[in-house]
């Protein structure tokens, strides 16, 4: 069976890392919740794609637009967690994701998103969740690497998951702290687009198991030789109906989507 993954939640009909985006993710029947996460001033883990309020999504606290000039000075990591809890992330409207309703939210805790998933599929839902970090965000953006996987870690380890939980970044200075701090961790590789997926993979010190590359890296040869080597492949971010059927004709494990709507309804 194919792994439905919904991206950010389901960011093509709802705002994007919300309650409400994942409920309803929930509500389509995807398997997977994939989301991104990132850590405020006191050291909370707070579900967002960027360590700052974007100023494609993101209302101030007075409900005016923030400029792409002056987004990173709403750094999260300088922020309290009641201070993010206070901005619009919903409102306004996408240029990219028309269809997208417009509703106000705010960003969650991770622990917010787990706790409302468990209760509501009586734990049957996995997470991908993806840490945001690079170097230069380190004391700036975002704790060390160190401390921002432990952060994480402590946040999975609360709760009941077993194996339906695994960690994803780009970086790779972060999977490898993620597999000193937690070696049983299930890990997935990012690779982005011009990225080489052989050359990440040679890089790291350990195998992941899951392969998770921008789709349009991915081609019937290179899936059918990395799922020989054991490999699970789940590309992003696929939102072609045409796409997901071509990527699961040539056998891959899953599909990240922001319209997870197009493989769950007949």
């Amino acid at each position: 069976m194919i792994d439905i993954q919904g991206h950010r939640g389901c960011r093509g009909l709802l705002p994007e890392n919300s309650m409400i985006g994942f409920e309803k993710a929930i509500e389509l029947g995807v398997h997977t919740l994939e989301l991104d996460v990132v850590i405020s001033k006191d050291k909370k883990v707070v579900v967002s794609h960027e360590p700052f309020m974007n100023h494609e999504i993101a209302l101030d606290v007075q409900g005016n637009p923030i400029s792409e000039s002056d987004e990173l000075n709403y750094n999260l990591y300088q922020m309290s967690y009641d201070s993010i809890h206070q901005y619009d992330c919903g409102s306004k409207h996408h240029p990219r994701f028309p269809n997208q309703e417009k509703v106000k939210v705010s960003k969650p805790l991770l622990s917010e998103v787990i706790e409302m998933a468990e209760a509501k599929t009586e734990k049957t839902i996995r997470y991908n969740i993806e840490i945001k970090r690079q170097p230069s965000y380190d004391e700036v953006f975002a704790a060390k690497v160190a401390e921002f996987v432990r952060l994480v870690l402590e946040v999975i380890q609360k709760y009941d998951l077993g194996n339906r939980v695994n960690l994803q970044a780009f970086d790779l200075e972060t999977l490898e702290e993620i597999k000193k701090q937690a070696p049983s961790m299930k890990i997935a590789l990012l690779v982005d687009d011009g990225e080489s997926i052989d050359d990440k993979l040679q890089q790291l010190s350990f195998t992941p198991e899951i392969i998770s590359p921008y789709y349009e890296l991915l081609t019937q040869k290179n899936i059918a030789n990395y799922k020989k080597k054991q490999f699970l492949v789940i590309p992003w971010t696929v939102n072609k109906k045409s796409d997901m059927l071509r990527l699961i004709d040539w056998n891959v494990d899953g599909i990240i989507t922001d319209y997870p709507n197009l493989l769950t309804k007949p």
